[in-house]
């Protein structure tokens, strides 16, 4: 009984990922490919869109923060810009030890981000993930600005800088990128990126100095501005679209169809906003978790999304200062950098609803890896103690597959007694249970109280960054890519077909015929899984069949 559910379970998985697969086809892709043309008659026309631009309403809140030191002398810069749309755009290189990074000019925005420290494969390892891009097919870039009724640099507006390519050098910590705009009538605006070592961490502040002769109130925003993915669903799911963080909504989703049917907005005390996908994320952090701050997503035409924040207004009389930053988290879903760039900010790593289960699960995989130097080996022991922690569970289980074992000599000749009165058949049946005192379900139980486990588990190895593109030993080289020779696919196969030989051989001739056909229908299933998540099931398989066959055997069911 127990095997057979089991069976069921990933029978019902199946047809639940054809079924998928094929809304996919006939539905998600076309739309996908619809988007993309679109996209690319945008880019072509290099037409602005107008609707990514946060309303002009400015905000009430006032603040004050410290003075910073001005980076450069406004007044030595070469020209003055004013209202400056429609100019050409240059991009300034930044290089760091672990992100290369370009910023455009016009609005002072990053288009590009490569992580330099995660290869896009493993077979490539000079080739770096590129997270943030420009291109038709995959658009996903950081734009920010102030937004006032009276002239101030949009991420539409073109900036100043002094310098076309920053490098972090070896013994600096910290690189700083100033751009600089200003207007005839006296107001200077100094917008500066703070890039730093060993670090995904970006500050970026505005400096206002404002000797225009009237008073300037503005507020400071930023947003993510990307299409929709173009990649193709595969057998694992994981969330691509927006997260918003407040007070009471720690971690909200609101997907692309959420805001193809309404705008989000939300006001609270601290927080952020971020865009995420499998294994890296994109969050702006404010920096004065005291002040109300305004967090917003919508829909651009339906193919194009944003997600932001508007921070507190900021307001310099003539001959005044002022000044407003906020921070972003440009990288990997790695804990511990998550855990320090913001609160709640590691739920990025998203475990679902089992996340009560699975944080303790890495939390225990990372403390074996650090004894093993492996994530494979982390893995491999790992599922030991899980299978050591449910070892009465599953004996019971096995008990009773095994009382059922010792049955099946009985019940054939019930079986060949009454012939097709399968009513007969299983009355006599439950009545030779009760004669015999065991409880056909008795193995359901166990499986209930450790699938939650198990699933818990499953979604640690889909989702921590730490697993991927780590080698395991001899041909297995990244426990996230399929295994290149199919081995441990076909180890699993081979470990379903011993399990069928130690449970009860099922009555009905035709499931007798089905149940043999498991073991290759799963071989080829798996063969398109990670090679850690088969990894996983070999090891919990072969656990399974020793101790399965000692308590048979003990029971004399052999």
């Amino acid at each position: 009984m127990d095997n057979l559910r089991t069976f069921f379970i990933f029978g019902l998985l199946i047809i639940s990922l054809l079924l998928w697969e094929a809304w996919q086809n006939d539905y998600v892709r076309p739309q996908q490919q619809q988007a993309e043309q679109l996209a690319n008659e945008l880019l072509a026309s290099n037409e602005a869109l107008p609707s990514d631009l946060p309303s002009v309403a400015v905000g009430s809140n006032q603040y004050d923060l410290p003075e910073l030191p001005v980076a450069q002398d406004l007044d030595n810069l070469p020209a003055t810009i004013q209202n400056s749309k429609g100019l050409g755009s240059n991009k300034i290189h930044v290089k760091t030890d672990l992100i290369d990074v370009m910023i455009d000019t016009k609005g002072g925005d990053i288009t590009q981000l490569n992580l330099l420290a995660y290869p896009v494969e493993s077979s490539k390892p000079n080739e770096p993930v590129q997270f943030l891009a420009e291109t038709a097919s995959r658009y996903f870039v950081v734009q920010s600005g102030l937004r006032s009724d009276t002239p101030a640099p949009t991420h539409y507006d073109q900036y100043q800088t002094e310098q076309m390519d920053y490098q972090l050098t070896e013994g600096e910590d910290t690189v700083i990128v100033p751009l600089y705009w200003q207007t005839a009538a006296g107001l200077k605006i100094t917008k500066t990126y703070r890039f730093h070592r060993d670090s995904y961490l970006v500050e970026v502040d505005y400096q206002v100095e404002n000797n225009s002769g009237e008073r300037f109130t503005a507020y400071p925003y930023a947003q993510f501005n990307r299409n929709r993915p173009q990649e193709g669903s595969g057998f694992i799911y994981t969330y691509t679209g927006a997260i918003f963080s407040t007070i009471g909504n720690e971690y909200e989703k609101i997907d692309f169809d959420d805001l193809d049917d309404a705008p989000f907005a939300r006001s609270a005390p601290g927080g952020w906003a971020a865009m995420i996908q499998h294994y890296f994320v994109a969050a702006l952090i404010p920096a004065d978790g005291e002040q109300d701050n305004s967090f917003y997503g919508k829909s651009i035409n339906e193919r194009n999304y944003t997600a932001g924040m508007k921070l507190p207004t900021i307001t310099a009389g003539s001959g005044d200062r002022t000044q407003a930053n906020y921070s972003m988290y440009l990288g990997p879903k790695e804990h511990q950098r998550l855990e320090v760039a913001a609160e709640n900010l590691d739920l990025t790593v998203d475990y679902g609803i089992l996340t009560i289960i699975s944080q303790p699960l890495f939390t225990v995989m990372e403390w074996i890896h650090k004894l093993t130097n492996n994530w494979g080996w982390s893995i491999v022991f790992l599922t030991v103690l899980i299978k050591l922690a449910f070892y009465k569970l599953s004996a019971a289980s096995y008990r009773s597959m095994a009382n059922m074992r010792k049955l099946t000599p009985k019940l054939a000749i019930l079986k060949e007694r009454y012939g097709d009165d399968k009513q007969k058949f299983n009355q006599e049946m439950m009545g030779l249970y009760r004669t015999e005192k065991i409880n056909p379900l008795g193995g359901c139980l166990p499986i209930l109280v450790q699938m939650p486990v198990f699933l818990a588990f499953y979604w640690v190895l889909v989702e921590s960054i730490e697993l991927r593109q780590a080698p395991f030993i001899f041909w297995l080289q990244d426990l996230t890519a399929l295994d290149p020779y199919f081995i441990l696919p076909v180890l699993f196969g081979l470990s379903m077909f011993f399990q069928q030989k130690l449970n009860p051989a099922p009555q009905d001739p035709a499931q007798a015929m089905v149940m043999k056909a498991f073991p290759i229908v799963f071989t080829v299933f798996f063969a398109f899984f990670p090679s850690g998540l088969v990894l996983y099931w070999v090891v919990n398989n072969g656990l399974s069949i020793a101790q399965q066959w000692h308590i048979t055997r003990k029971l004399g069911a052999l």
